[in-house]
């Protein structure tokens, strides 16, 4: 068993996270601003972690085996988890993103988003005078589906629900093939990276990277209407998942180190009738 705090974890697959930790015997304790309760059995803790003061008054003496920090945005927050979780924590996993590899983020939030990210990795990682406060772990996550109503971002959504419709989806002309996962098998990946050892980033995605088209072919066989295409210009900003430059990701890392991942075909042609089921 150990002890584990989960930041965030009150939505979409934080929430299947929380829930896995506590099924399978550890201590869970859950902090965030107060918006929602955690599941029964799991501790609670309000705080903004922006107030540092606030956070080390809130957190008192306690100690974890594991931090999973699901929401960590900037510098400035991984800076302020760094001093506050220096003696507290063995072992820090923090959930980052693949936009860290994007070489060319289309719009300002997408850049801040990305960059953000990318240095609130290298506070976490840096390792400081006589080495890190913590062992420090960035998973770094495909696009998460799945879950209907709880996928908040409205990107499956945007497909399904055009094609549908016979409205327009706008695509490059030649599209990169990207990377996803499974909102219950990301959840299950933090917890199986809680209760590992290594160090550094790893990539989570399911087999199989699918590139915009394909994703239209796949939604246009579920729902029963062929998808109409408009082509955008070079550069241009097109439906989500449509991407004119290669970032996928690779799962080797993870696998080698002897976790298993699905491949996309087994569970997006479900995710893509639930999200058509949650839009009646």
């Amino acid at each position: 068993m150990q002890k584990i705090l989960v930041i965030g974890g009150s939505r979409y697959f934080g929430k299947h996270l929380v829930t896995l930790l506590r099924d399978a015997g550890d201590e869970v304790t859950v902090l965030n601003r107060g918006s929602a309760a955690p599941p029964p059995g799991v501790g609670h803790l309000v705080a903004d972690r922006d107030d540092e003061g606030r956070l080390r008054a809130v957190l008192g003496g306690r100690t974890f085996d594991t931090v999973v920090d699901q929401v960590c945005y900037t510098p400035r927050q991984a800076a302020v988890a760094r001093r506050v979780f220096a003696g507290r924590t063995a072992r820090y996993v923090m959930t980052s993103t693949m936009e860290v590899y994007d070489p060319a983020p289309p719009t300002p939030e997408a850049r801040a988003y990305a960059e953000g990210k990318r240095q609130a990795e290298a506070v976490l990682r840096e390792p400081g005078q006589g080495g890190g406060p913590f062992a420090f772990a960035a998973v770094r996550t495909a696009h998460v589906l799945g879950g209907g109503r709880e996928e908040f971002t409205g990107r499956l959504a945007h497909y399904v629900g055009r094609i549908a419709a016979g409205t327009p989806v706008d695509v490059h002309e030649a599209p990169y093939a990207t990377s996803f996962i499974h909102h219950h098998e990301i959840a299950r990946f933090l917890q199986w990276t809680a209760g590992q050892s290594f160090t550094g980033a790893v990539d989570a995605a399911s087999h199989g990277a699918l590139d915009a088209l394909d994703l239209c072919a796949l939604v246009a066989g579920r729902v029963g209407r062929p998808a109409v295409l408009r082509t955008v210009e070079p550069g241009a900003t097109a439906s989500p998942f449509s991407f004119d430059r290669d970032y996928a990701l690779d799962n080797g890392r993870a696998e080698d180190l002897g976790y298993r991942f699905r491949r996309v075909a087994d569970w997006l042609p479900g995710a893509i009738d639930e999200e058509a089921g949650a839009s009646l």
